[in-house]
C-alpha cells in the first residue's frame, strides 16, 4: 500500500512538473514574443512620430508654449534606454524592422536591439555594435545564420539613411570575446579604421554558450528627404 501511494504521488508530481514546464515554454515562445512585438512597434511608432514632428517635439515645451531647454547629454552619447534609430535587414524579411536602443541591459533587449554604449555612434568612424535576442522577446535575430556577404543592413536616425554591407558569414565565438566590438575587430578582416557595424546574438538558437557575430562596413548614406535607399524593397 505504501509503495503504491509513493508511486502515485511521484506520478502526480511528475505530471504537475511537466505541465508547468510546458506552460513555461509556452510563455517563452508566445507571450514574451507578443509583449516584445508590441513594445518594438511602440518604439518605432514613437520615433516616427518624433521625427515627423521635428526637433521641437524631441525637446519638448514648457508652459505657455515656451520651448524647453534641450537636455544636456555627454558628447557622442545616446540617452540610455532610449530608442534612436530603426534597423532594416531585407535578408530577414521584407517587413523586418526593429528599433535600436542605447544599452544592452535586459530591459532594453526586451524592447528591441541594443547598442553597445562604448562603441561608435551610427555612421561614425569606428564600430557601431548592436546586440539582439536570437530567441524569445520577439526573436529578432532568429534567422541570423542566414546572413551572407553583400547583404544590406539599413538604419535611419530620422534624418539620414545608412546602408551597411555584410562582409562575412556569421562568425562563432565565446561570450568572453569582447574584442568583436573593438573599433577594428581582430577577426573581422578589416585592416584599418573605418565605419563599421557589428551584429551579435546568441548561439545555439536556444542557448547562450556562444555568440554569433556578423561584421559590415558602411556602403552609402543619403538624406531621408531623398526617399528610401535602393537596398530597401518597396
Amino acid at each position: 500500500m505504501t509503495v503504491r501511494w509513493i508511486v502515485r504521488t511521484a506520478s502526480e508530481i511528475c505530471l504537475t512538473a511537466g505541465t508547468l514546464i510546458v506552460l513555461f515554454v509556452a510563455y517563452l515562445l508566445y507571450w514574451t514574443g507578443v509583449r516584445a512585438d508590441s513594445a518594438m512597434d511602440g518604439e518605432i511608432d514613437r520615433l516616427q512620430h518624433q521625427w515627423a514632428a521635428g526637433p521641437a517635439a524631441a525637446v519638448g515645451t514648457e508652459a505657455h508654449g515656451t520651448p524647453a531647454p534641450a537636455p544636456i547629454a555627454p558628447p557622442h552619447r545616446y540617452e540610455p534606454g532610449r530608442s534612436f534609430a530603426v534597423m532594416y535587414i531585407p535578408r530577414l524579411g521584407p517587413d523586418w524592422a526593429k528599433p535600436v536602443l542605447e544599452g544592452t541591459g535586459t530591459d532594453v533587449l526586451q524592447r528591441g536591439l541594443g547598442h553597445y554604449d562604448r562603441t561608435a555612434r551610427l555612421g561614425a568612424t569606428g564600430n557601431f555594435a548592436v546586440a539582439g535576442h536570437r530567441r524569445t522577446y520577439g526573436n529578432p535575430f532568429k534567422d541570423f545564420p542566414r546572413l551572407r556577404p553583400g547583404d544590406a543592413v539599413v538604419l535611419t536616425d530620422g534624418t539620414t539613411w545608412f546602408t551597411y554591407r555584410i562582409d562575412n558569414r556569421p562568425f562563432t565565438t565565446l561570450p568572453t570575446d569582447i574584442g568583436v566590438i573593438d573599433p577594428v575587430p581582430r577577426e573581422s578582416g578589416f585592416t584599418g579604421p573605418g565605419r563599421y557595424l557589428t551584429l551579435t546574438t546568441c548561439e545555439p538558437e536556444w542557448g547562450h554558450s556562444h555568440r554569433l557575430i556578423a561584421w559590415a562596413h558602411l556602403d552609402s548614406t543619403q538624406p531621408v528627404t531623398q526617399g528610401r535607399p535602393p537596398a530597401l524593397p518597396g
